[in-house]
């Protein structure tokens, strides 16, 4: 994952390796403390709990999806372009951010239940973002199928950490190629 500049960026970044690598449940605050530098009390100057961490961790993903999102689906000329460009985002965060990935998917049950009523509502906008675009491209596509396949081609693109095996500009073309596919826009 990136290294982000200000502090408590990089505690999350470092939160979401440690979280990835060894669960939510397995890392301590004083692993959390050890891994940035400061003693785990520390933390506390930064975040409420370990739990607070992760509800951050997990809205600020999904808002940056969302945020991004919205504004490749702006810029694009047309539907096709969207759904082009929706594709290259999700590629490229997904290739960026494997951690996060990791982390949302096996320590989603560990998030309190305010942030993660927060962090459903923006993923099902973001479904409906690509949802909106695909029943354009076909209005024959019923909004139930249209957000399948947006869920369909996530978990194909958020394989990344599964299936990372190849250089990321490499992985970045297998996994465009194959998501445009899938969507039928080869």
């Amino acid at each position: 994952m990136s290294r982000p500049t200000d502090r408590r960026s990089q505690i999350l970044a470092t939160a979401a390796d440690l979280f990835a690598a060894r669960g939510f449940h397995g890392v301590s605050v004083a692993d959390l403390g050890a891994a940035c530098g400061i003693s785990g009390p520390a933390l506390y100057k930064h975040f409420s709990s370990k739990q607070a961490m992760l509800a951050e961790m997990l809205v600020s993903i999904s808002e940056e999806l969302l945020r991004v999102g919205r504004a490749r689906v702006a810029e694009a000329a047309d539907p096709g372009a969207a759904v082009a460009a929706l594709v290259d985002w999700h590629v490229d965060f997904a290739l960026r951010h494997r951690p996060l990935i990791v982390v949302q998917d096996r320590d989603w049950e560990s998030l309190p239940e305010e942030a993660r009523e927060q962090v459903r509502t923006l993923q099902r906008e973001y479904v409906d973002l690509w949802a909106e675009q695909l029943r354009l491209l076909d209005p024959g596509l019923d909004v139930p199928t249209a957000r399948a396949t947006a869920h369909a081609a996530f978990g194909l693109i958020n394989s990344t950490p599964h299936s990372g095996l190849l250089p990321d500009e490499a992985m970045r073309s297998v996994l465009t190629r194959m998501a445009l596919g899938a969507l039928g826009r080869r």
